[in-house]
């Protein structure tokens, strides 16, 4: 793979402090995947075993609930997603659909098994850098979601001293 792609690894948090071989490695059994404006990645619920690294492009990150998709996330260009089903080996939390066109790296578990093969450490080093993001995004979650309660308390206390 080229030197863009590998410039693009080293700087997301998931690759940090891995070495360029390692990320090399990484490159050449991943693939290059294009999306089309509209298109899934893939949808909530489905089989799991792959992380992505948006190299161009949005997309939105889509739960279900009731029979409704309701926006999570927007992710843009030099981020990852999908990285959760790599650690929790469950089906897919969310869906992901491209808001404009997009290009992408698939990585695959096949791929991280290859690394496991090749270097333990740097693979341990991934998985802890993983969980790092994916607890960096829920400390995210959970601050939003006390902010909208007290909001919302503070709209229901509003709207009961009004309403006497």
């Amino acid at each position: 793979m080229s030197r863009p792609h590998l410039a693009l690894l080293q700087k997301m948090p998931i690759f940090g402090g891995i070495r360029e071989d390692i990320l090399q490695l990484i490159l050449d059994q991943s693939s290059d995947v294009a999306v089309a404006k509209g298109k899934f990645f893939f949808r909530e619920e489905d089989p799991a075993s792959s992380l992505f690294v948006l190299r161009q492009g949005t997309v939105a990150i889509l739960k279900t609930w009731k029979g409704r998709e309701y926006l999570l996330h927007e992710v843009h260009g030099g981020d990852c997603f999908g990285e959760m089903s790599l650690i929790d080996l469950l089906p897919r939390s969310a869906s992901v659909v491209a808001t404009e066109d997009c290009t992408a790296l698939e990585i695959t578990s096949a791929t991280l098994y290859q690394l496991y093969r090749k270097n333990l450490e740097q693979l341990a080093m991934i998985y802890m850098n993983m969980g790092r993001e994916v607890s960096r995004r829920l400390r995210e979650t959970d601050e939003r979601m006390f902010q909208s309660r007290i909001e919302a308390i503070a709209i229901g206390d509003d709207y009961i001293f009004r309403s006497v």
